[in-house]
């Protein structure tokens, strides 16, 4: 009873900020009612992210959107990082989070089981507003065929994610492998796509998978990492990490921070808070941006409504 009183509250100081700032954009100037008016303690919204890379880096890397948002907008938001990606789905509500960044698969899967709703998701300084999933291994192994990999090490990322594990279930059926967990001498779930590629670079894994721009990134910091992997295999492209909120977010506010998001390139400051995300701008992302996702889920033969995401 007392979650739902506080819960209620929060969403009414959200919906009395959203009055403020439409009064504002309206150019109203009423000095004495602000007099009057007393201080609002700003509340916290909640919003998780999922482990693409080292933990501490993610927090860092999102750190200064999340400032640009509270300066702005008038509320803290506040990250909650997740240990690995099926957490978003079970703890989105455990944690009280009021969104999260989630990649293509947890994002389907959200829509689904919990029915968040998509608002934006960034587009990346190449243009592009998707990422694809690769398959790789060390350059000169002689791997990619069914029987080269067999008694091989294999790192996936997650069951959650669209790159670091259906586009491998993908592959291998292309390939001939039917029952991956007895072809391979050893196989684990690495927990980010950075580790998932650092694995293989370090010799701890025969194969991979991962997303395309993870790998960018790793090149971009140390180029001798271009010239040590060969791609397997691709995944058709889904969309970036996306903003979803929960369905009881505030409607007035939900469009206040959708405005906020796709106009933050008009201003120098939310233009450096994009340049620490590798991001030139946010665009709107709506549910059929999903489509691609449970194309390819079916065509390997998952149903996300019944799919058992967590990480044996």
């Amino acid at each position: 009873m007392h979650k739902k009183l506080h819960v209620s509250a929060k969403y009414l100081i959200l919906l009395v900020i959203g009055c403020v700032f439409f009064l504002h954009g309206c150019g109203r100037q009423d000095s004495a009612l602000a007099q009057e008016t007393p201080e609002i303690k700003r509340p916290t919204i909640k919003i998780g992210l999922i482990p693409e890379q080292n933990l501490f880096e993610q927090k860092k890397r999102y750190a200064p959107l999340f400032d640009y948002l509270s300066a702005e907008l008038g509320v803290v938001f506040e990250s909650h990082i997740l240990s690995r990606y099926g957490n978003i789905v079970d703890n989105f509500n455990e944690l009280g989070l009021d969104g999260a960044f989630m990649g293509s698969f947890t994002g389907a899967l959200a829509i689904q089981k919990l029915g968040v709703e998509p608002l934006v998701r960034p587009q990346h300084v190449n243009g592009t507003s998707t990422y694809f999933g690769l398959v790789f291994a060390r350059k000169g192994s002689g791997l990619g065929s069914a029987e080269s990999l067999r008694g091989k090490r294999m790192v996936f990322v997650d069951r959650a994610t669209t790159a670091g594990y259906l586009l491998p279930l993908a592959y291998f059926k292309k390939i001939g492998i039917s029952d991956y967990e007895n072809w391979f001498d050893k196989f684990y779930f690495s927990g980010t796509h950075e580790d998932a590629i650092m694995d293989v670079l370090n010799g701890l894994a025969d194969v991979g998978a991962a997303k395309n721009t993870v790998y960018e990134n790793l090149v971009l910091k140390d180029l001798n990492h271009m010239d040590k992997l060969e791609i397997l295999a691709t995944s058709p492209p889904v969309p970036s990490n996306a903003l979803l909120v929960k369905s009881t977010f505030p409607a007035d506010f939900k469009i206040l921070l959708r405005n906020k998001l796709l106009t933050m390139d008009q201003s120098a400051a939310g233009r450096k808070a994009l340049a620490e995300i590798n991001s030139t701008k946010f665009i709107e992302t709506t549910v059929a941006d999903y489509q691609p996702v449970l194309d390819y889920a079916t065509s390997i033969g998952i149903n996300l409504a019944e799919y058992d995401y967590r990480n044996q």
